[in-house]
């Protein structure tokens, strides 16, 4: 369970988001994403992409931000979700769902400004750290990006084969997101740049 004591009420949250909602949400999170360990096995990109749904899903249910409904909006640009009552135009009121198991970077398909939220998670299949945990969000940053915030990650794709599509990633990473933790679990220390139990040396 997410303890209140590992949240960080000094940061700065979104128009109407609170730590109340955001700790529904990871307990939300982790309990439907161990159905989904086996695709983690199979694609871990692919989950990536599930937890950033899921973190949709999660605040949708459990805060006054909601789904955009438009789905070539929600699919494809910013934002995932908006305060409700308000526009996918006000970007304020708006906000956008990122998962990533890397300690600072995210990537995007596109630079656009507003809210992001990025559950930072770590799978554990034997489920040493938390009984009946195999998928655990162990931080959660929130920050308000702007255009300027990110740099083009060309696509090395061509006719020969091989590469990816082109990203936008965020300048100096850990430096932006050094102080967005709004929460960490206690429990959990950056060793060698991944994510590990105290307890685990």
């Amino acid at each position: 369970m997410a303890r209140t004591e590992d949240f960080n009420k000094s940061v700065v949250l979104p128009p109407g988001l609170t730590i109340a909602a955001l700790k529904k949400s990871v307990e939300y999170i982790e309990r439907e994403l161990s159905n989904f360990v086996d695709i983690y096995m199979e694609q871990m990109n692919v989950f990536s992409a599930i937890v950033g749904i899921f973190g949709t899903l999660a605040l949708d249910r459990h805060s006054v931000y909601e789904k955009v409904r438009h789905l070539d909006i929600s699919q494809t640009r910013f934002p995932d979700l908006c305060r409700r009552g308000s526009k996918t135009s006000q970007t304020k009121h708006c906000l956008e769902s990122k998962a990533s198991k890397r300690p600072w970077a995210i990537q995007s398909h596109y630079d656009h400004e507003g809210w992001y939220v990025v559950w930072r998670y770590l799978v554990d299949p034997t489920e040493t750290i938390e009984a009946k945990k195999p998928v655990i969000i162990w931080r959660i940053d929130i920050v308000y990006l702007t255009k300027s915030d990110w740099k083009y990650e060309g696509s090395k794709a061509g006719s020969g084969g091989g590469g990816r599509t082109h990203t936008f990633g965020v300048k100096a990473a850990a430096n932006k997101h050094k102080n967005c933790a709004v929460y960490k679990r206690s429990d959990i220390k950056l060793a060698g740049g991944k994510p590990i139990p105290i307890n685990g040396d």
